[in-house]
This record gives structure tokens, sequence and C-alpha cells, in this order.
């Protein structure tokens, strides 16, 4: 009786399971705030049971406009003959603050010309230098341990609406939702929020998450986006997934727990995200 009862729970417990997504074709355009991303999907990806994730190519401008990528000559081109030859089904893009960014629409453009299903991520990053251009900029890394979080609303918020406006055109002009937002800056901010609180484990002051003025991220902000961008891409939460993070576990072991929650109810709370359901 015990083995029949065992049994059905098996059979229940298969049947009652969500199946993992199918994995995707991913082309990555990025810059710093965003190209480590690349190779980190794969591991999330085998570890949330998703077979097939592949990673189709990564191109790298520093402190780029997507436009610049789009701009590239032929011999350094990677993004174009990926999505002319039909080999994508996710592309990634990251522009700078500068909006609206016509790579963002020509690359989607060409895109959906070639594979009509394609789906588009555009990563609202963290603020660099920790305000909008201008006399807000912080002038060195250490400002921002004394610096006001408000300063740092203010210029993420007026970042992500211009990007908002952007993709709400261009999904409307395409007659889907092709186009969504992965929204990093606003789990970053989350984490400082926490940190100000006293409340991240292994994080003291907000100089814990960043290499330098213009605000390149340590370990902390880089598992962060990845999460992010993770769970926009395939709608699967990264809480719980088992892939090792030596180095956040020298800061806390807490600590990567925490990351990935956050990056998932702040995918959840954001209606552009692309996942469904979110709010």
């Amino acid at each position: 009786m015990q083995l029949l009862r065992a049994g059905f729970l098996c059979l229940f417990l298969a049947t009652s399971l969500p199946a993992a997504p199918k994995g995707e074709r991913v082309l990555v355009t990025a810059h710093s705030f965003h190209i480590f991303i690349a190779p980190r999907l794969a591991p999330l990806a085998k570890a949330a049971g998703i077979e097939g994730h592949e990673l189709v190519a990564a191109q790298m401008i520093g402190g780029s406009k997507v436009i610049q990528h789009c701009d590239l000559p032929d011999e350094k081109q990677k993004a174009k003959p990926a999505l002319t030859e039909g080999k994508v089904d996710v592309m990634t893009m990251s522009p700078h603050v500068y909006l609206p960014d016509e790579g963002i629409n020509h690359f989607v453009e060409l895109g959906v010309r070639h594979n009509p299903k394609l789906r588009f991520f555009v990563q609202h990053s963290w603020m660099p230098w920790d305000g909008w251009e201008g006399t807000d900029k912080i002038a060195k890394n250490e400002d921002r341990d004394t610096r006001s979080l408000d300063i740092v609303r203010a210029a993420n918020l007026k970042w992500r609406t211009n990007l908002e406006a952007q993709v709400k055109a261009l999904n409307q002009k395409l007659g889907r939702d092709a186009v969504s937002i992965t929204p990093v800056g606003g789990a970053v901010l989350k984490l400082r929020e926490l940190i100000a609180a006293g409340k991240a484990p292994g994080l003291t002051k907000q100089t814990d998450l960043f290499t330098d003025q213009i605000g390149h991220g340590k370990e902390p902000i880089l598992a962060l986006a990845t999460y992010c961008n993770f769970a926009c891409i395939y709608g699967v939460s990264p809480v719980g997934l088992k892939v090792a993070n030596a180095a956040l576990d020298k800061l806390s072991p807490e600590l990567d727990p925490l990351l990935r929650q956050i990056a998932w109810e702040t995918v959840t709370g954001y209606p552009l995200s692309g996942v469904k359901g979110a709010k």
C-alpha cells in the first residue's frame, strides 16, 4: 500500500509541476553594464531544467548606444548576420541614457523581418555616475556612501520613463508586445535601499556595489542583473536554482538568495518585463 501511495504521489508531482520552457537562441548586444550576462545565462538555464539554451553571439562596445552596434562595419558585425539568417529567438540590448535610441528600432525591424516571433529585451540599467548627465553626476566612487538615494531615484525614473515611451511606441507599431524592458535599474535601487537600511547581508555601504565613479558593478550587481535578465527571458524564477557563486558566498551565504528574490519580485512587479502575470 505504501508503494502504491508513493507511486501516486510521484505521478501527481510529475503532472502538476509546470514543464520547463524551451531553450532560446540568445543574441546579446551590450556595453559593460550588460555584457557579463552572456555566459552566465546558460548555468541558470541548465539548473532550471531548460534544454537547448544557446548563446548565438555576444557583441560588446564599451559605453555604447544601441545605434553604435547597428553601425558597426560588416567585418566587425555579429548581430546583423545572426538576425538576417534567422538564428535568433531572443535579442538583448542595453542602451545608454540618450533616448530615443534609433538602434533599438533598427534591430527590431530587421529581426522581425526574418523571424516574426523574435522577442527583444532592452535592459534598463542602473544609473551611471548616480545621477542624470550634468551637475548631478558624482565626482568619485566614495560620494555614493553619503549621497541621497532620492537623487538616484529621480534619475532612474527619468531614464526608465524615456525608455518606456520608445518601447511602447515600437510595440504599438508592430501590433504585438515584441519588445520588453528588463528592469535591472529598479532591482539595483532595491538592493541599495536595503544596504541603507542595514538589511543586505555582507554589504555595509553603497561602494560595496561599485568599482568606480562611473558605476561598473561588483559581483552583487553582476549577479542581480543576470538574475533579472534570466527571469525576463524565461519567465522562470531564479530563486532556489542550484548554481553556486563563490564570490557572493565570500560576502555572505545569505546574500545570493536575497539577490534572486529581489530580481524575481522586481521582474514580476513590472508590467513591461514581458513576464506573464507581471503587475
